[in-house]
């Protein structure tokens, strides 16, 4: 459910959060992966689809370009079915201006039916993510790119052909959508300086089912034997690995003891080795992961990174954890520029923090107190309630729809483990 800009979490903190959670699906899988069901005219099942504002929006985007969508947020499912004689070639503006993932819609829908436009991408506003990697990607498979008052169209009449790329930069969205667009292509595509997340790997699975050849997705380069077409599939996604992380560090700063079912180890090692070195004790079975808190808790550096390093979503709730830990912590942000938006906030619980641009220094412990406070983006507000949580007294968390577009009722699922969290409208 999307929340306007007057709802705010009411938190009662200092609550020891116990029990279990099943976590579901994750986000930056299901965007890519709806995207995905516009390379064929054959309908496709996505399995263990999170209820979120995203992926509500990613269908009604695909609804926009003549796809027939069946969403069902209780069960996790979504059946698309595009239209027979292809799709239209662009979305309404106002669609894809709330959401950056809208972007991927230009590889399917140029693949397919050499002809793609969309509308400037939205999204946290958390520093600069140009589309240059996605634009010389499409240049680079011999697609005719222009760019007009923030709308690109993309043409490639007679289709696309092979091409080896090499990426400036790993972009995650822009590995995506040439991914999308090179399952279709005439020829071996390489993808080299590949974005090399579990996501990305979710999705080539996806494609596989669908029909295309590829290997190497995971690594850094990737191998893409273009096909004629593809058909339809059923996929479950994978575990939301940032959801996992957010959940954990609740768990740590609040000294509980929680445990989290569903999950792929394997995802999260950065995060797993960063809570232990905290002092924050794991336990970790094939599919199952319990956080339980330690006192006390220790200084730790942490440098956000591109994966396999510490994941730059959940640098803003780690830094809410640094706040309880004995001695000074430094937290470097290395993959957005402007994504320490949170710390502001996180003062007027009480945090004693230095920042200097894409650094910053967290002295602890801190004592915090309850405050009133807004998140400027999903990860920041998700901090901002992990604080909240540790905090003495009661606080107000606005800024409720960045994170109702990421999280599938994170305050439900909190007062589940024990918490005190009341939505008000």
């Amino acid at each position: 459910m999307d929340s306007d800009s007057d709802t705010y979490l009411h938190i009662r903190g200092g609550r020891r959060l116990s029990g279990a959670i099943t976590i579901g699906g994750a986000k930056n899988a299901a965007l890519p992966c709806l995207a995905a069901t516009l390379l064929t005219d054959q309908p496709s099942r996505l399995r263990r689809v999170p209820a979120i504002s995203d992926v509500r929006r990613f269908c009604e985007i695909l609804r926009a370009l003549g796809a027939d969508v069946d969403f069902d947020p209780e069960r996790g499912e979504v059946e698309v079915r595009p239209p027979p004689g292809g799709c239209a070639e662009t979305p309404p503006d106002q669609l894809v201006a709330s959401l950056r993932a809208s972007f991927l819609i230009m590889g399917p829908l140029l693949a397919r039916s050499g002809r793609a436009a969309c509308g400037a991408p939205g999204g946290d506003t958390i520093g600069e993510r140009p589309l240059d990697v996605h634009l010389a990607g499409f240049r680079a498979f011999g697609a005719q790119v222009e760019t007009d008052g923030g709308r690109t169209t993309a043409y490639a009449p007679a289709g696309l052909r092979s091409a080896r790329i090499v990426l400036d930069y790993p972009s995650v969205l822009g590995t995506e959508n040439l991914l999308l667009a090179a399952v279709l292509a005439r020829g071996r595509t390489e993808i080299v300086n590949a974005a090399m997340e579990p996501e990305i790997v979710c999705l080539a699975e996806m494609l596989i089912r669908m029909g295309a050849q590829i290997t190497g997705a995971g690594q850094h380069t990737i191998t893409v034997d273009g096909v004629e077409r593809l058909g339809g599939c059923d996929h479950e996604l994978i575990a939301d690995r940032i959801e996992i992380g957010t959940l954990a560090i609740a768990a740590a700063i609040t000294g509980g003891d929680v445990r989290l079912r569903r999950i792929e180890p394997r995802h999260f090692d950065a995060l797993s080795a960063k809570l232990e070195q905290i002092g924050v004790k794991l336990d970790c079975d094939a599919d199952e992961l319990r956080v339980r808190g330690a006192e006390p808790l220790q200084a730790a550096n942490v440098q956000a990174l591109p994966y396999p390093g510490f994941a730059t979503d959940l640098q803003a709730p780690i830094t809410a954890l640094l706040t309880q830990a004995h001695g000074t912590s430094v937290v470097h942000e290395r993959v957005f520029e402007d994504r320490m938006q949170h710390l502001q906030q996180l003062e007027k619980f009480g945090a004693n923090l230095t920042s200097d641009d894409d650094k910053s220094k967290v002295h602890g412990p801190a004592k915090l107190t309850g405050a009133v406070v807004c998140g400027t983006d999903i990860r920041a507000a998700a901090a901002l309630v992990v604080a909240a949580l540790a905090a003495d007294g009661e606080s107000r968390v606005y800024g409720v729809d960045h994170l109702d577009r990421a999280y599938v009722a994170l305050d439900q699922n909190l007062n589940h483990l024990g918490a005190d969290i009341q939505r008000i409208h």
